[in-house]
């Protein structure tokens, strides 16, 4: 498991990966009894513990695809052991279920429930369409308040883009950074003051992890030391605080929904389409690879069907 990780790393897999994949390899060799080698094995005993997934642990088809992931980067990428012919697992149950959309009245309401830097980070999701890690981890360099954007690195597939800045956010998050610059001050006094920069800037600016502009801009309360280097930083907030946030709030306005923190992301996306940008628009602000992933919004947008007009009133006669 050493040599999965040091090679997961090698190829700048994130944190969250590097410990799911490790999670799966190990239920891998478990479910096989824990005392044969991954090398001993191969096709037949990827597919009967895929299969056992899908049947008798009924899990969704997207987590049964995380597993086979894991599974084929151990042998491809560690093992360096190909795997004979075309995997044909059970497939677990693939269900297409429109995403959970709120009103812009109800976002108003669950809103109106929070504040502090949780109720700034609630409307940059509703109002920039980030998902929650991606607002979590903003730094202060990701603002520009002068053309309205925010940039958001490194998001899903590794992939960077830009998206609105909302002007109403302009002064709350002019206060945080702020609120940040002074935190940061105090933690250089205090001989600390580092935060995680991707290894390869890391190297390049070795002064880049105790700049300003490096910050994240919901920092956590204290230190902590990073997994991986041992090192004590200064880290973002955890996730956990504002999923909680949200949850209390949605209780609060009285919404019986299941609604999270990526509801507020598939509202931006809806009631954008609602007010007539076009739909190519709305892709590359969510960051979708593929328009066909931004078009499950056009079936929960509200349509006025009042206006359309059947083909029997266009007979003559």
């Amino acid at each position: 498991m050493d040599q999965v990780r040091q090679v997961l790393r090698y190829h700048h897999y994130a944190y969250r990966t590097e410990q799911s994949y490790c999670d799966w390899i190990m239920r891998y060799i478990r479910y096989h009894g824990g005392k044969a080698h991954p090398r001993s094995m191969g096709k037949r005993e990827i597919e009967a513990f895929l299969s056992h997934l899908a049947v008798q642990q009924d899990v969704a088809a997207s987590t049964q695809r995380q597993a086979l992931n894991a599974i084929v980067f151990l042998y491809k990428r560690v093992l360096h052991i190909p795997v004979d012919g075309k995997l044909e697992p059970v497939r677990a149950k693939r269900g297409l279920r429109p995403p959970v959309v709120m009103s812009q009245r109800e976002v108003a309401d669950v809103l109106g429930h929070m504040q502090g830097p949780h109720l700034l980070m609630a409307k940059l999701l509703y109002g920039s369409g980030l998902r929650l890690m991606e607002c979590i981890r903003l730094r202060v360099r990701d603002l520009d308040f002068e053309r309205k954007l925010i940039y958001v690195r490194a998001a899903k597939g590794g992939k960077d883009r830009t998206t609105l800045f909302p002007e109403s956010l302009h002064p709350p998050l002019k206060s945080q950074v702020q609120t940040v610059k002074k935190l940061h001050d105090q933690d250089i006094l205090d001989g600390y003051g580092e935060v995680y920069v991707p290894g390869a800037l890391s190297r390049k600016y070795p002064a880049a992890s105790k700049s300003f502009g490096w910050q994240y801009l919901f920092p956590s309360k204290r230190g902590s030391v990073v997994p991986r280097s041992g090192k004590t930083r200064r880290h973002h907030v955890l996730e956990s605080g504002l999923q909680k946030a949200v949850r209390a709030a949605v209780d609060k306005a009285g919404i019986t929904k299941p609604v999270g923190c990526r509801t507020f992301r598939h509202c931006f996306a809806t009631h954008l389409l609602e007010n007539g940008v076009n739909i190519r628009v709305v892709q590359e602000l969510m960051g979708h690879a593929h328009v066909r992933t931004t078009e499950i919004y056009t079936h929960v947008m509200e349509k006025d069907i009042s206006v359309v007009r059947s083909p029997l009133d266009g007979l003559e006669g």
